[in-house]
């Protein structure tokens, strides 16, 4: 068996009416920031927050009556986890998903409010695989692999279905890259539509394993990434198999393309991208000159990003944007200094979030005294201009 046209339209027959048909809207403000022609297809907006639902109830539709009874187990860092759990308990079929221990708190909760059980084992994807396949054979259960399996991947390749649907001039589509189940299923779709379609793979360059084994190479992979959805050390092989002769090229992106990406969503789209949801506006914003003047299918494959993560990612971009800093001052320790400093700051249209001072460093006057300010402005130039006046007014400050 293989995977062909035909088993991903059989596929979108099968999931018709059971997941979101997601919309695949132009970007102006991401096509003028990129220099690309920008069309997002936002699969966050599934019930679960990602497009694995599609793999997922494809599988568990083709699964005979007595493999349903047993129940279905999987290996997941929390995408594939929540939607076989969702499809799962809909169809009345037993979930079991063992998941990393380093999985967001938030995949893991919602894989649980689906009614699966969630067993936490090792540190990456491949020690979670590996535990859950030790479960399937000592439970006799289905393991559902959450990309090395042609239903599945039929099922994922039904979002380029879609989306040369409402855009059939597509003429690249940059696809994120872990174990390759995605890009399998959509680049089969997209080649068949129109085989003059450039696919071009994304993977977080701490996790190169497609490219590794598309150069045949043996490249360490491993890192706190923030895509964690798509790092995996091994590419799988049917999907590798069916993928390679489809795919241009393979873009290997740094983790603050990714954090721009996120925040670029969440301020311009108004809409939440887990750091692999972002993997293909990361690749435009590393990569402009490959896209430039393109028109660019990208998916937002996903939007379940904890909280937390979320909150520092949207402030580290402040910082990157030079909108958020932190400003040192050494003068005198006189009454009226940090007023007069607040007031010039005030004045200049600038927020002031947080002011520590200090009188006990010893790289300072005993008659002296260090403040730290942290303030918010509109834009990098506005900073400067405070930097400007405050050195003006004998205040030379340094950032911190």
């Amino acid at each position: 068996m293989s995977l062909t046209f035909d088993h991903i339209q059989s596929a979108a027959a099968r999931l018709k009416g059971h997941i979101e048909r997601t919309p695949c809207r132009h970007s102006r403000t991401l096509s003028e920031i990129t220099g690309a022609e920008v069309w997002v297809k936002f699969e966050n907006l599934q019930f679960t927050a990602a497009f694995k639902e599609r793999g997922a109830l494809n599988k568990l539709s083709l699964m005979t009556a007595e493999e349903k009874s047993r129940g279905v187990i999987a290996a997941s860092a929390g995408n594939h986890a929540q939607g076989l759990a969702y499809h799962a308990a809909r169809l009345g079929v037993p979930a079991t998903i063992v998941m990393p221990k380093g999985t967001p708190f938030v995949k893991v909760e919602h894989t649980r409010a689906h009614g699966a059980e969630v067993v936490l084992e090792g540190e990456t994807y491949d020690d979670a695989a590996a535990f859950a396949a030790k479960l399937r054979d000592e439970r006799d259960l289905v393991f559902v692999h959450p990309f090395n399996d042609y239903d599945v991947m039929a099922g994922q390749g039904t979002v380029a279905l879609e989306m040369l649907e409402e855009v059939p001039d597509l003429e690249v589509l940059p696809i994120p890259i872990g174990g390759g189940g995605l890009i399998a299923g959509m680049a089969t779709a997209a080649k068949h539509i129109n085989p003059d379609i450039h696919i071009i793979g994304v993977e977080p360059a701490m996790y190169p394993s497609f490219t590794a084994r598309m150069r045949g190479m043996n490249t360490n992979t491993g890192g706190q990434t923030i895509a964690e959805g798509i790092a995996v050390k091994q590419v799988g092989d049917l999907a590798y198999g069916i993928s390679r002769p489809l795919v241009e090229e393979v873009l290997l992106v740094e983790e603050p393309y990714f954090e721009r990406a996120i925040s670029l969503y969440c301020t311009v789209e108004k809409t939440i991208a887990e750091g692999a949801g972002a993997a293909s506006l990361a690749a435009l914003l590393a990569f402009p000159e490959k896209f430039r003047g393109k028109k660019c299918g990208l998916i937002l494959c996903g939007g379940n990003i904890d909280t937390r993560l979320l909150t520092s990612v949207l402030t580290r971009e402040l910082v990157r944007a030079q909108r958020l800093i932190s400003l040192r001052i050494v003068g005198d320790d006189r009454p009226g200094l940090l007023a007069n400093v607040s007031a010039l700051i005030g004045n200049m249209g600038a927020n002031i979030i947080e002011v520590a001072h200090n009188r006990l460093a010893l790289d300072v006057p005993a008659k002296g005294a260090e403040f730290d300010i942290m303030i918010e402005t509109r834009d990098a130039q506005h900073t400067q201009d405070i930097i400007d006046a405050l050195r003006e007014r004998g205040y030379p400050p340094r950032s911190v």
